[in-house]
């Protein structure tokens, strides 16, 4: 039987199962591979993060980072890309460090460096999931890591100023939002009708930005006139984790998941039960078969045999 996974992660809003990109990258390769992971979300304890998000447990392997997770899993034998060709392994390669270069930053200046939209929005969300009084520390320290690696990047010459950062970046994310619509075009994934690597990618940079009702929504608002891409995040929502555009698992769905669950949990306790009891009779002395006597009615007519006296 193969060890549990464990996976530990930011939780989700608006429609979506996490509003972080990386462990929304993760839960959406899992759902397409089939890999069984335990999602664990943050919500207001002291599992919060010690370190990056999210982190796979299994047995006394931990793991973080996007890429390395998703590394193990197809080391578990939960690949979704099996039927790619080399060729097309490359271009995820290279469609993801585009990712990287051009849409990151302005996901992470939309999320952690805009002024309303942080005070109004990502620092009270994630505040309002971490344990005090850790909550008054670590969203700001998030919003400096953000700054800190947009800059890391962005911020050599010839862009000196935080102005112009900020119109390079934006610039250089919509070139890179045009660029995923043309090459997706009308199929419904980027290699087909199959799911892939780059596909988890692509949503989960994609879908925080067009889900999150932000006050400032200069991306977003270019994003939304990209329908494809659009579809793209609402097709994955509704096939692969059961939610609507608005964000509700589908009438009926979730009392059918409730039912077989509590079928499920019934079979494996008559199954449990069922090997206890043939390890018994393995456990117990043998003796040779005896002669049967005939039952003797006890006082009141009941049978005074100790089989009487066991629950059905």
């Amino acid at each position: 039987m193969a060890a549990p996974m464990e996976l530990s992660c930011w939780g989700g809003d608006w429609g979506l199962p996490s509003l972080h990109p990386e462990s929304l990258t993760v839960m959406a390769y899992a759902k397409f591979s089939g890999a069984p992971l335990i999602v664990n979300t943050i919500n207001n304890s002291w599992r919060a993060p010690k370190g990056d998000l999210p982190v796979l447990v299994s047995e006394d392997i931990v793991i973080s980072q996007p890429a390395k997770i998703l590394n193990f899993l197809r080391k578990q034998k939960y690949n979704a890309d099996y039927d790619l060709s080399a060729k097309q392994g490359a271009d995820t390669l290279a469609y993801i460090a585009l990712l990287e270069e051009k849409l990151l930053p302005a996901l992470l200046h939309t999320f952690w460096i805009e002024a309303e939209n942080y005070c109004s929005v990502t620092k009270p969300w994630f505040a309002s999931r971490i344990a005090f009084p850790l909550s008054l520390y670590l969203p700001g320290k998030m919003s400096r890591e953000a700054l800190n690696r947009i800059l890391l990047t962005k911020g050599g010459p010839p862009l000196y100023s935080l102005t112009e950062v900020e119109a390079q970046i934006y610039r250089d994310a919509k070139e890179c939002l045009n660029l995923l619509s043309k090459r997706l075009g009308t199929s419904q994934f980027f290699f087909g009708d199959t799911p892939t690597t780059l596909d988890a990618f692509v949503f989960g940079f994609l879908a925080p930005i067009y889900k999150v009702c932000f006050p400032r929504v200069h991306l977003q608002e270019h994003l939304k006139q990209l329908p494809n891409l659009c579809r793209f995040c609402d097709d994955i929502l509704t096939c692969y984790f059961r939610l609507t555009v608005s964000g509700h698992s589908p009438a009926g769905q979730d009392t059918a998941d409730a039912n077989l669950q509590k079928l499920t949990q019934l079979v494996n306790k008559e199954s449990n039960l069922i090997e206890k009891m043939d390890d018994n009779l393995r456990k117990s002395p043998q003796h040779p078969p005896r002669k049967l006597t005939t039952l003797k009615l006890a006082a009141g007519g009941e049978e005074s045999s100790p089989m009487s006296r066991l629950s059905p």
